[in-house]
């Protein structure tokens, strides 16, 4: 007996992708530019909030804040030992306590330049 020759089921193919060449190119971004000021200098509100991060009075009041942070964190670890409380709670209140000291901080440093501006005035003679 002759056998019959059958057909196997090809395996199926997934399609080839296009080549690179035959691929839409998706635009460039379109570089941004810059505008130069009427005066020719660059000044922006970057580089003005770079001036302002290096003036001492920004160092003095992160380590202000830094310090106070410090001691209200070292406070609540020492307390925790006798019944603390939750990480939020310590965290809000390092938070509270940082802020408060930078605000003390500021209040010390305004008062300190309107009392030099009222002695200036009232030195020349100007309206107090």
């Amino acid at each position: 007996m002759a056998k019959t020759t059958t057909k196997s089921a090809a395996p199926k193919r997934k399609p080839k992708s296009k080549p690179a060449a035959a691929r839409p190119k998706t635009p460039a971004r379109p570089v941004a530019r810059r505008r130069a000021s009427a005066s020719g200098k660059e000044s922006s509100a970057v580089d003005a909030l770079l001036k302002l991060l290096e003036s001492p009075l920004v160092a003095d009041l992160l380590a202000v804040g830094a310090t106070a942070a410090v001691a209200a964190l070292t406070e609540h670890r020492s307390s925790r030992k006798s019944g603390g409380g939750a990480s939020n709670t310590i965290l809000r209140a390092v938070a509270t306590a940082a802020a408060a000291a930078i605000g003390r901080r500021l209040t010390t440093e305004f008062e300190e330049i309107r009392n030099a501006a009222n002695a200036r005035k009232t030195k020349s003679g100007g309206p107090a």
